[in-house]
């Protein structure tokens, strides 16, 4: 597993990270993620299969963790697994400003709501500062966007310059087809004269590459960069049907790797990234992410695969239309 600096943190993280997102609720939109819990929902067996995961991760080289208060019990299950392991070791990364409402229900009209608020961040920080501990290094706007106004908001900025003055990277996720006017606004928000952001957290992948120019400008800037949704929720995997699976799938034979080790590495051919999120929930699916991190494709085969992306407002449509399952 290649380590990669973390932007100008001093924190060296893997490559591959893995993400809890589809590991701390019953629902998500995944593409096939109830067939990995096998309907499987008590919350002590779901615990139990987030520390298997998370311990197979860490054989796997895997240093870097990624959850969200939104995730349901994400945090919950993170850090009783850090309870017996040394959290040294890890570099986790949290975020705020999302809360879960699904109730461990799969059907759930809303599974999460968006609260930009101080008095969200006054109350999720000291949750996830306590469950996570000293582990905790990246604390992230979740899913940061004009419309929510984070960005202006200077109670909210100027808390986040006291946590980082307690020795936090501030970073913030970006979702939409806004992605780098989102970015571009961050990275001219100071608190005093200092930039606020560390660390940025995007959705890059061979189909929704929109927001690369402004994140190689992010990581020239010294931010670490992580990218989110590398398989586009299952879309970059032979559950899906699209048309780009074929280039995908003869790629991977061409590699002796499955359909999502391509994915992967494609976007750890992108010079920019500091870490790719695996999202996978079964040990299967995150040996195969792993392998992406193993294999260095061609010049040739990233052209191809740079010629796959498509419209950012067409992949966002189609994101939305995928069912909690």
């Amino acid at each position: 597993m290649e380590y990669r600096m973390f932007g100008e943190s001093g924190c060296s993280v893997s490559c591959t990270g893995l993400g809890l997102a589809a590991l701390g609720r019953p629902g998500y939109i995944n593409l096939g993620h109830h067939e990995d819990l096998g309907n499987e929902y008590d919350p002590s067996k779901m615990e139990a299969q987030t520390h298997a995961m998370l311990s197979l991760a860490r054989a796997q080289g895997i240093n870097y963790f990624d959850a969200a208060q939104s995730y349901g019990k994400a945090e919950t299950f993170l850090s009783t697994w850090l309870m017996a392991h040394p959290r040294e070791e890890v570099v986790v990364g949290s975020k705020w400003g999302y809360y879960y409402t699904a109730d461990w229900s799969v059907q759930a009209d809303k599974h999460e709501v968006k609260e930009h608020t101080l008095e969200r961040l006054n109350l999720q920080w000291p949750e996830s500062e306590q469950r996570l501990g000293t582990a905790l290094k990246i604390y992230q706007i979740h899913s940061a966007t004009l419309e929510s106004g984070v960005l202006e908001k200077r109670a909210v900025l100027q808390r986040l310059e006291e946590i980082r003055e307690m020795g936090y990277l501030i970073g913030l996720s970006l979702s939409g087809v806004q992605q780098s006017v989102v970015l571009e606004k961050a990275l001219a928000v100071k608190v005093g004269e200092k930039p606020l952001f560390g660390s940025v957290q995007a959705t890059y992948n061979c189909l929704e590459q929109s927001a690369g120019e402004t994140l190689q400008k992010a990581f020239d800037r010294g931010l670490g960069v992580i990218i989110k949704e590398g398989l586009a929720n299952g879309r970059l995997t032979s559950r899906n049907t699209g048309a780009y699976l074929k280039t995908l799938t003869d790629m991977a034979q061409s590699y002796q790797v499955t359909e999502d080790a391509v994915a992967l590495a494609y976007v750890l051919s992108k010079p920019f990234v500091s870490v790719v999120l695996s999202g996978a929930a079964v040990p299967a699916h995150l040996i195969s992410n792993v392998r992406g991190s193993e294999i260095k494709l061609s010049q040739q085969d990233i052209r191809v695969l740079d010629g796959l992306k498509v419209k950012p407002d067409h992949y966002w449509a189609e994101r939305a239309s995928l069912a909690w399952n």
